[in-house]
Parts: structure tokens; sequence; C-alpha cells
């Protein structure tokens, strides 16, 4: 259960960090953020990989939900388009991701 916590929380820091780089835009104090935001995502991630989750399920996860997230918030935040092919890309997206952490469940129930 720890690993999704610090999974859940490399997404946030992650989309946190884009949506600072979107804003630095004519602002370079948000630079910072940016920085600090992506490193600490990195960490995060290192973090869940090292208490043993595979990198493909949780680079996949971590890379949707931040996708997704960024994209609903940017045009919340920002204004940015969110259209039905960004929606239909996004559920393609998560779709996938799902796909890969079944493969994942059924090799590691069929390993000896």
């Amino acid at each position: 259960m720890r690993n999704w916590g610090l999974l859940g929380a490399a997404i946030v820091t992650e989309i946190a960090a884009t949506l600072s780089l979107r804003a630095s835009q004519g602002h370079s104090a948000w630079l910072a953020l940016v920085v600090t935001g992506y490193v600490g995502a990195f960490v995060l991630l290192t973090m869940v990989l090292r208490g043993g989750m595979p990198v493909g399920v949780a680079y996949g996860i971590w890379g949707a939900l931040g996708t997704a997230g960024t994209a609903v918030l940017a045009a919340a935040i920002f204004g940015e388009p969110f259209t039905w092919p960004i929606v239909a890309g996004l559920a393609l997206i998560i779709t996938g991701v799902l796909l890969v952490e079944i493969g994942s469940q059924r090799a590691s129930a069929d390993a000896p």
C-alpha cells in the first residue's frame, strides 16, 4: 500500500511541476518549483521501484495519470483546449496502462 501512496505523490508532484513549467512562461520565478517538482517526482518514483513495483506498471501509471491530470488541469487553469479527441486519446492511454497492469499481474501469478 505504501508504494501506491508514493506513486500517487509522484504523480501529483509531476503534475505540479509540469503546470509550473507552463506558468513559468513570462514568470521565471516558477522555475524553482519546476526543478524541485521534477526532482521530487523522480525521487518518489525511484522509491516506488525500490519497493518492488514493476517498472512497466509504475512508469505506465505515472505517465498516464500525469498526462491526464495535466491535460485536465491545464484546461481548467490556463484555458487550454480539452476536446473529444483529447479525451479519447487519454482514454486510450489509460486503457493501455491498465492492460500492462493486468499483464503484469498475470505474469507474476504464473511465475513459479
